[in-house]
């Protein structure tokens, strides 16, 4: 016998659950008008004109809220484009995943814009920073992704749109809860502003310090010129391996962590079954790690130190490894910051070979020459940028907090779980 759900005091039952007495649930459908965005052609976006918020910004750029549109069409184009006013809720009607269809922000720039193709427009009588805050909540999400259709790309309709039910709170409930997580998300824009800035500056001080272009106090000697192969020599990643050999035994370096990270996170390692009569070669301290290959000449070649004493520890057979001969010469805290440098990096890249995958020689990367102080100042100028980091570091920590406060109240708002106090005229 199926029990009864006691509902709270000043609740009521519901198709969504348990909601405020107050609060209505409605389909898309009944609070708003629907439009399809017309597709603008890559070559008619432009550097000024008319505000065109495109498919791939809606998807990539914005959540929740979209202001400050970059992308520009010209006053023909925008007459044969579907028109966005200010509070239009703008979905992207496909995605990767079913869950990743039907993402939507509010159009709140200071200007009427236009959209581009496969953006779904809702014009509704609502909040229009509540409403987009509520239509990329967990319980919408799940409905969108009921409607998907699709499997390499992933498709959502309006007509599929209007069926969502959503819980609505009164206009004035509404206006509330948009100031409240509007103030976070000022405080994530500041956040984010001050990690552009602290990485900007780091950018600079690696560009001054790690060319010789500013010297510090104190240091006049001239630097020493050599090649990599003179001071190092590669040995391969994993060979023989097969997808049935992974996923457990002996960590490895994965390429990612390669790729994204200038020293080598032993917290995202992967793992590798290995024979006991296998011959495979270790990482050990102070190896520098490069990525073989990339989808475009500029990304190959990404380097990774590895900072860390560890053992029985592999890395991954699309990268090769660097090791010294000694560290008279190159210090491991300074390579991982001169390997990823704009001027070491342009070398690198000026070796891939290719056209829809590029490749490096670790033949040539060994020719390549590079500039280095003493090792004194190599101490000096790895604390320098190791504190820049800390920075950096510390920043993104308090953003993550921000980010999880906001996350925290957007799931007890939205929901109604927590009422907010409205002022009394």
């Amino acid at each position: 016998m199926k029990q009864d759900i006691k509902i709270p005091k000043g609740y009521k039952n519901s198709p969504l659950g348990a909601i405020p007495e107050e609060w209505e649930v409605k389909k898309l459908g009944e609070i708003g008008t629907f439009f399809k965005g017309k597709g603008v052609p890559k070559n008619q976006i432009i550097n000024n004109g008319y505000k065109c918020l495109t498919y791939g910004d809606l998807y990539t750029k914005y959540d929740f809220i979209i202001k400050n549109v970059k992308s520009f069409i010209n006053k023909k184009t925008s007459f044969i484009s579907q028109k966005i006013n200010f509070g239009d809720i703008c979905f992207a009607g496909s995605g990767e995943t079913s869950k990743d269809i039907g993402k939507c922000a509010a159009f709140i720039d200071d200007k009427n814009g236009y959209a581009g193709g496969d953006i779904i427009i809702l014009r509704a009588n609502e909040n229009p920073i509540t409403l987009s805050y509520i239509l990329n909540s967990e319980y919408i999400i799940k409905q969108k992704s009921k409607y998907g259709q699709g499997y390499s790309v992933v498709h959502i309709y309006p007509t599929q749109l209007k069926k969502i039910k959503v819980a609505l709170p009164p206009i004035s409930e509404q206006q509330k809860i948009a100031e409240i997580l509007t103030i976070w998300d000022e405080a994530i824009e500041r956040q984010n502003q001050l990690i552009n800035l602290l990485e900007q500056r780091k950018h600079g001080l690696m560009q001054q310090l790690l060319t010789g272009k500013k010297r510090l106090k104190g240091f006049t000697e001239e630097w020493k010129t050599v090649k990599l192969g003179e001071i190092g020599n590669t040995y391969n990643g994993l060979t023989g391996k097969t997808k049935e050999n992974f996923g457990n035994g002996n960590p490895f370096i994965t390429y990612m962590n390669v790729f994204s990270s200038p020293k080598v996170n032993l917290s995202k390692v992967g793992y590798v079954n290995i024979n006991d009569n296998e011959k495979q070669n270790l990482v050990k301290y102070g190896d520098i790690f490069f990525t073989v290959s990339s989808e475009t000449p500029k990304e190959v070649g990404m380097s990774s130190v590895l900072i860390d004493h560890i053992n029985n520890t592999y890395l991954n057979s699309f990268c090769f490894g660097f090791r010294l001969f000694d560290f008279k010469t190159l210090l491991p805290e300074y390579a991982q910051y001169f390997f990823r440098n704009k001027n070491f990096r342009k070398k690198m890249y000026v070796l891939a070979q290719g056209s829809t995958r590029f490749n490096i020689s670790k033949k040539e990367v060994l020719k390549i020459k590079i500039k280095i102080p003493s090792i004194l100042e190599q101490i000096t100028i790895s604390k320098i940028l190791t504190e820049a980091n800390n920075e950096i570091n510390l920043a993104k920590q308090k953003l993550e907090h921000l980010q999880q406060q906001k996350k925290g109240l957007m799931q007890v708002l939205l929901t109604g779980k927590k009422r907010v106090k409205l002022n009394k005229n």
